[in-house]
């Protein structure tokens, strides 16, 4: 009762009182040891008192260590010591360390023998701070060292259902950490991780490798210097013959921190040099196996040097100044391609690690050595047939480009050659590729040579292909290497003039080809885009030059509808305007708001008001009016309103807080023409625009008033006429605008969608419009185009949306309940799995019947959404195993590959569910996947493959 008050009050208790009570409890200390728990109790709260006087935590500490035998007491009591003496470590440090190593002896003897993870960790705790708070050890460093790495390794597996929630990886790293707090343990724990490295327990060596390495944060090489010649014989055995990946990743973790190390310490004349010493046996070791001539042991030796020359600029040079003159007599001695990568992946290797230093300054570096017999064995590599061989001779080619002043000016030019005759003129697109990615790589470090040699060839490359009428193919690739080298200002400067160029001029043949260059165009200018988009510089230039001709041709293209050139053509034709709209879109998600704004104000005057001063070019042949009625008391020709698609591309993609001018005006044309046009991808480019400047538009009366016109439209539109789909198209989008900002009007608007699911004619588009309210938008309503997207938005549609849905589904007729299952697929495939898990055994059933429902789209979307499913709920599945196997094995035999494919796909999933569940269908699904063996399609043959053998391994021993 004592210890209780005591545990409920210490905090007020005078200095006296304190006093009194603790010489009170060392003579109960004395007494029966039935009565001890109680004392140790009473003590602990006394230890937290604020008021102890000095001298007694030394006294009570005295005490403990000569009357208690502290692990003859339960584990809660040998708790209540460990909490004793961390309160006086914490509070009485300066007193106890007056007792000198008297306080590390009678630690030990309280540690010595405890088991129980609890305590141990409370213990190392202890054993560290001993260490790190400077407490003296004197002669007891060994006993200390002993009475915890009886420990190393841990060996422990916590109890099922454990409510203190150890893990073992919380002893080892409480562990590790006392055993590397100080380098006196040096001599005591080197022997011991040589000892367990050499084991036959993978747990032992990787836990002795990751203390090695964090050993080595601390070690010097006095401490070092007598155990190197055993460790590197450890670490190389581990390395040369490992089944383990994750052993030989940590052994050479272990490694690379020995050489680290060594490389810290500073020489002075008289000392020897072990890090010298070390490198020189590791050579010894390896060197040789880069001879053989099977070259079995090449990559774990290299894998060694590289390690060890990772550590430090002097271990790289000692070591790289030995391999590389070997790497090239070696790659000169062997004929075979493979043997020629696998020398040069090993030499690609060293470069990569070359990086990690600042450039050098010195003229004897191995590199600057070596450079001349590297250089000519990587060009020699890049003439071979091989492709392999070539993609690593590209990469090796790369960083030694890297390397500044490595290469001299001829180096370069033939290195530039080399990558141009590849980009134009190799028929390996992996290949081509690669040059491709080095020479945008490279471009920011050698622009004037890669203006001449390489922008100069590509640009001829084009101009030939327009007269020889050349293979898409070439025209593609020059293409993609023009948008590849625009990494640098200078170069971007000169290749985004010749795209432009290019994008006006039409290659001979058909329509399609015409339109093919035009994408092609489009998204090489994309790509320089999004690479420049981190220079403000240099994307406001881009902006300028690209925005305004892209508009200027389109809109001239738009006027010119009846004269019928080719060019106007290709440039109104749907893809290619897509293809515009991307480019126009990238050019401006990544502007300031000054200069956005600064550009707004010329474009939306173009599309209300015809303002053409800002295109480039004045040979417009009559007025811009996509929105506006003509003067014989018709609309504009459909070609202007198609335009509405870049518009749309420029004003989405605008951060939130430019102020567009004459929004409103401009709200209410885009949502006339979205319910007013036939041109469904007019009208779809309009709902699109509309809906994502009201995503964006402040929250008050202005808005309020803008979507009650955009619900008299809606109700107009969708209840008769002939533009019902285009009042739906507009729907969806406002819908997904409203509810990714959880404006109170999506659920309005989200009610209607349910009823239009029940239309016979808009039916199936109002199902299918349920993915694009849960996809994310990939343009103006995504993320990257500023829209205003709130968390979670999927779950509460999820939780507002899905009831009804179940409802409607059970109310509707049986002409539509298609429409239903196929707008809750499409939620559902779109949701959160551990939201779907927690509701899936109301939804399951209805997932079943949409598998029967004869929609290829719903059966599609249900795959999808069950198969992760079936291995994250396999409680719940496994109610209804016998009706999902008879679908699966059903849709099979779709007519769709997509839907062949994830049938097989949730079979193989399938297998997963617990054993007695599944084995009673095993004859039956085998016998039932034999005919997709024999499919057409090989997608399909090798998902029925990897199923039909899941399921031959169910039930066998040890799966």
């Amino acid at each position: 009762m004592l210890s209780e008050v005591l545990l409920q009050c210490y905090s007020v208790l005078q200095e006296k009182e304190v006093t009194h009570l603790v010489l009170f409890s060392e003579n109960r200390l004395k007494d029966h040891h039935t009565v001890i728990p109680f004392v140790l109790q009473g003590l602990k709260a006394l230890s937290m008192c604020a008021a102890l006087a000095p001298g007694l935590a030394v006294s009570v500490l005295k005490a403990i260590f000569q009357e208690v035998h502290v692990q003859s007491l339960l584990q809660l009591d040998r708790h209540t010591v460990y909490s004793i003496i961390t309160n006086f470590m914490s509070s009485r440090e300066t007193e106890l360390k007056s007792l000198g190593a008297d306080f590390t002896f009678g630690f030990i003897q309280v540690m010595d023998g405890e088991k129980d993870p609890r305590n141990l960790l409370v213990a190392f705790q202890i054993v560290r701070d001993i260490i790190v708070k400077g407490y003296a050890l004197g002669p007891f460093a060994e006993e200390l060292f002993e009475v915890t790495s009886c420990y190393f390794p841990i060996d422990f597996t916590p109890p099922p259902n454990d409510p203190h929630g150890i893990q073992r990886e919380d002893l080892i790293t409480s562990l590790r950490a006392v055993l590397t707090s100080t380098p006196a343990f040096a001599e005591f724990l080197l022997p011991l991780l040589i000892e367990k490295m050499d084991s036959d327990i993978q747990s032992a060596k990787l836990d002795s490798l990751q203390t090695l390495n964090a050993c080595c944060m601390i070690y010097g090489q006095k401490e070092l210097k007598d155990f190197l010649p055993s460790l590197w014989s450890s670490l190389r055995r581990e390395v040369f013959q490992t089944a383990s990946e994750r052993v030989e990743t940590e052994g050479l973790s272990a490694l690379r921190a020995l050489s680290t190390c060594l490389s810290r310490s500073v020489l002075s004349s008289d000392d020897e040099d072990i890090l010298e010493s070390f490198l020189r046996g590791i050579l010894q070791d390896c060197r040789h196996h880069l001879c053989e001539p099977d070259m079995k042991l090449v990559w774990p030796s290299a894998k060694l040097l590289q390690a060890a020359a990772g550590a430090s600029l002097r271990a790289y040079y000692r070591i790289t100044s030995s391999v590389f003159p070997l790497l090239v007599e070696q790659y000169n001695k062997h004929l075979q391609s493979s043997q020629r990568r696998t020398i040069l992946e090993v030499l690609l290797g060293f470069l990569e690690l070359r990086q990690k230093w600042d450039p050098e300054e010195e003229d004897k570096s191995p590199l600057l050595c070596s450079k001349g017999a590297l250089c000519s064995m990587v060009f020699s590599a890049l003439v071979e047939p091989n492709v392999q061989l070539q993609l690593v001779g590209i990469r090796v080619l790369t960083f030694l480009g890297l390397l500044q002043g490595l290469l001299d000016h001829l180096d370069v030019a033939r290195l530039v050659d080399s990558l141009a005759q590849f980009i134009l003129h190799e028929e390996d697109s992996q290949t081509s590729l690669a040059a491709m990615e080095a020479a945008g790589t490279l471009t920011p470090f050698y622009p004037e040579i890669f203006s001449r040699c390489l922008v100069r060839k590509l640009s001829e490359g084009l101009h030939s292909e327009l007269q020889e009428e050349s293979s898409q193919f070439q025209h593609d690739r020059c293409l993609q290497a023009l948008a590849a080298v625009s990494t640098h200002p200078s170069i971007m400067k000169e290749t985004v003039p010749i795209l432009l160029q290019h994008l006006q001029k039409v290659p001979k043949g058909s329509m399609q080809a015409g339109i093919h260059s035009v994408v092609s165009v489009c998204q090489s200018l994309q790509q320089v885009a999004l690479q420049c988009k981190k220079n403000a510089q240099n994307y406001w230039y881009f902006h300028q030059a690209v925005v305004p001709c892209l508009m200027g041709l389109a809109v001239q293209a738009a006027m010119q509808e009846n004269t019928h050139t080719v060019l106007s053509q290709v440039l109104l034709k749907e893809d290619s305007l897509s293809a515009m709209v991307l480019v126009i879109s990238a050019a401006c998600m990544y502007l300031s708001p000054e200069l956005a704004a600064q550009s707004v104000s010329k474009v939306v005057p173009l599309f209300l008001d015809g303002e053409l001063s800002f295109l480039p070019g004045n040979s417009f042949p009559s007025t811009f009016q996509p929105f506006q009625v003509g003067w014989d008391g018709q609309h504009p020709v459909a070609t202007q309103k198609k335009l509405v698609a870049l518009l749309t591309a420029f004003v989405c993609a605008l951060p939130r807080n430019v102020p567009i001018p004459q929004q409103d005006r401009l709200l209410r044309e885009l949502l006339a023409l979205s319910c007013s046009c036939d041109c469904p991808f007019t009208a779809t480019a309009a709902a699109k625009c509309f809906a994502g400047l009201v995503n964006k538009h402040p929250a008050g009366p202005q808005l309020d008033e803008l979507l009650g016109a955009a619900m008299n439209k809606l109700e107009e539109g969708l209840n008769e006429g002939p533009r019902r789909s285009q009042a739906l198209t507009l729907l969806l989008w406002v819908s997904k605008a409203l509810l990714l900002r959880y404006h109170p009007l999506a659920s309005r608007l989200t009610d209607k969608l349910l009823v239009l699911l029940g239309d016979t004619v808009l039916g199936p588009a109002a199902g299918d419009g349920f993915a694009l309210l849960m996809a994310d938008s990939p343009d103006v309503l995504g993320k990257s185009c500023h829209a205003d997207v709130r968390l979670m938005f999927r779950q509460r549609f999820f939780t507002e949306c899905v009831p009804q849905l179940v409802q409607g589904f059970h109310t509707a007729s049986p002409g539509v309940k298609a429409n239903y299952l196929k707008g809750l697929s499409h939620i559902l495939n779109h949701l959160p799995k551990p939201v779907l898990v927690t509701e899936l055994p109301t939804l399951l059933p209805l997932l079943l019947e949409a598998l029967s429902c004869l929609d290829r789209v719903v059966q599609l979307s249900t795959l999808h959404c069950l198969q992760p499913l079936l291995l994250d709920a396999p409680l719940v599945v496994s109610l209804h195993v016998d009706t999902l196997v008879g679908k699966f094995l059903g849709l099979t035999e779709s007519p769709a590959m997509a839907i062949r494919i994830a049938a097989l796909q949730c079979l193989h999933a399938l297998a997963s569910l617990p054993t007695p569940v599944v084995i009673p269908y095993k004859p039956r699904v085998i016998r039932a996947l034999a005919k997709p063996l024999d499919d057409k399609k090989r997608l399909v043959r090798k998902e029925a493959v990897t199923a039909r053998g899941e399921w031959f391994l169910l039930g066998t021993p040890g799966r």
